[in-house]
């Protein structure tokens, strides 16, 4: 069975086609900066007897054209991947927001591209492109199941005392205004993983789920369901990430609307956009911002502080919510890739059983490893994400039953 996963993000796309007799990935790539002057390319193929990798920049106007090209590569004879488009039965596309609409990957249909359409304002960067994405795959893949894989799905576990605002019910009620969460098929990945490696029953176990990349969340996971995340009915809320600036004072758009005359639009453009790593420190690279706390930038150490102590007040948070925890599990492109950050969340943090091993945390290994010392009372762990493979094992669960 062959499954093509597309992942369209606001200015993006991967993808990767698997053959899921033994989850082998057949083809992979992305396109990146997509509306801008220059977009980036590439691509990998690995079918029988054939190799081969792209690179290029080009100009891609839109998520179409990008996904045109996807799909060029896929069916292109000469790449020796498919002998007939039909051979893909079904595609797993990441959707970010289903609301309380859905706890698990559903078959697309008219009335599910609907409610996809229906929740945009809660994802307006990441609803309209993953929409796109299905149309598009669609039309290119009539006979494949299309297969909706959201974000949302994995939080929908926490119980009403965790996703509630304390605001009027009738916001909840007519409107659905609660915290939903995101990052949901990375956190669902690595809890799975991490649960092979500890020596409990599933029942029994919590952990803290720390995905850290340029967006970032944190997962509360007691008996492997999740009871609390830290993004809530957007992605905006929880920690500060690369441009975004999570939990702030839900004042301050008053005061920005009222003191200095911005408008709705141009709040939602500064949170969203302008805020987080960037707003402090200039670039929502955490590569750049540490080389220049490295060189004695001030407001790169403070950004860097303030984006360690807003993880560290989650940790405990969330340890006092299951008064439990067996262990920490980082992951993302931060949270896999970078030792210091690591080090920094783990530091002063023995007193809730918490220490690492240095050396283990400074071993750069592409696959799941253990990085805390034989003291620690938690164990902590590096796991890297698959989220495509999730939405894939998703998809062809759902299209098995």
């Amino acid at each position: 069975m062959k499954i093509l996963v597309i992942n369209t993000g606001s200015s993006s796309i991967k993808y990767v086609l698997y053959e899921m007799a033994n989850n082998n990935v057949l083809a992979n790539g992305s396109i990146e900066r997509i509306g801008e002057n220059r977009s980036n390319y590439k691509y990998s193929i690995s079918s029988k007897d054939f190799e081969k990798e792209f690179k290029k920049s080009l100009t891609i106007k839109d998520h179409k054209e990008g996904l045109r090209n996807i799909i060029e590569v896929i069916t292109d004879p000469g790449n020796n991947l498919l002998k007939d488009p039909n051979e893909i039965e079904a595609i797993g596309h990441r959707v970010v927001h289903g609301g309380e609409f859905y706890s698990g990957a559903v078959l697309i249909t008219e009335n599910v591209k609907s409610v996809i359409k229906r929740l945009i304002p809660l994802a307006p960067l990441h609803n309209p492109s993953n929409l796109e994405g299905i149309e598009v795959a669609e039309h290119f893949f009539p006979s494949a199941k299309q297969v909706a894989v959201f974000d949302t799905a994995f939080h929908q576990t926490m119980p009403s005392k965790s996703y509630r605002y304390p605001i009027p019910n009738y916001l909840y009620e007519n409107e659905q205004v609660r915290a939903y969460g995101m990052h949901g098929s990375s956190h669902s990945f690595v809890t799975k993983e991490a649960l092979k490696l500890l020596d409990k029953e599933e029942k029994d176990t919590a952990i803290i789920t720390i995905h850290l990349g340029n967006g970032c969340s944190m997962s509360a996971v007691k008996g492997g369901k999740c009871i609390d995340t830290s993004m809530g009915l957007s992605p905006l809320a929880g920690l500060m990430m690369g441009t975004r600036s999570g939990d702030i004072d839900p004042s301050i758009p008053f005061f920005l609307g009222t003191k200095m005359g911005m408008s709705f639009q141009e709040i939602d453009t500064l949170l969203n956009k302008e805020s987080g790593l960037k707003g402090i420190a200039g670039s929502n690279d955490m590569r750049d911002v540490l080389e220049k706390r490295d060189i004695g930038d001030k407001k790169a150490s403070l950004a860097i502080d303030m984006y360690v102590q807003r993880i560290k007040k989650y940790i405990g948070a969330y340890i006092a919510e299951m008064n439990a925890l067996d262990a920490l599990v980082f992951t993302a492109g931060i949270g896999e890739n970078s030792s210091v950050i690591r080090e920094l969340v783990c530091s002063e943090l023995n007193f809730l059983g918490i220490e690492i091993d240095s050396s283990l945390n400074e071993m750069k290994i592409k696959s799941n490893h253990k990085i805390n010392s034989n003291e620690s009372k938690v164990q902590v762990w590096v796991i890297p994400t698959n989220e495509e493979l999730e939405i894939a094992l998703q998809t062809k669960k759902l299209i098995g039953n």
